[in-house]
């Protein structure tokens, strides 16, 4: 069976020459920009590009994570581009702990260790917050498995015994 990939289309140069059109990139809304500024400040990234991939990341896995109208609540209090990442991803099919969610990041960073990805995840997850607000943070905490209100920089309380 024949497999058809999408290819970019040729663009025609001086000389007769074709060659692939390059990538468009979405253009960069004021917010997105302060999304990703903020993520470099927390993280402390060394460039904008850096930042705004672990931003990427780490949004797409919580995307998968985050469900119901949470998820649209998400994703409407978000800039546009950070809330394409967060609705264009297939909702998982098993709840990860935080641990778990941790090593996926992990998984999507080339040359990440658990602790960097923790630094990662905790670098885009504790700029929501003031983002989005508290509520819809304590609504999401309470759809995900307990261990992640500290990736979002809360305390994790639970009930006495």
């Amino acid at each position: 069976m024949t497999r058809l990939t999408p290819q970019k289309p040729a663009v025609p140069r001086p000389g007769g020459d074709i060659t692939p059109a390059p990538e468009r990139r979405p253009a960069q809304d004021p917010a997105w920009r302060e999304l990703v500024d903020a993520v470099r400040e927390a993280g402390q990234y060394p460039t904008r590009s850096e930042a705004e991939s672990v931003t990427r990341i780490v949004l797409s896995a919580l995307g998968g994570h985050v469900v119901g109208d949470e998820r649209v609540d998400l994703a409407r209090a978000l800039p546009e581009e950070a809330a394409r990442v967060v609705a264009s991803q297939i909702p998982a099919t098993r709840r990860l702990t935080a641990a778990e969610f941790v090593d996926s990041v992990a998984a999507r960073i080339e040359g990440a260790t658990p602790a960097t990805a923790r630094w990662d995840v905790s670098s885009v997850l504790s700029v929501l917050p003031p983002l989005v607000g508290d509520e819809l943070v304590t609504r999401i905490l309470d759809q995900l498995p307990p261990g992640y209100a500290l990736l979002f920089g809360r305390a994790e309380l639970t009930p006495a015994a």
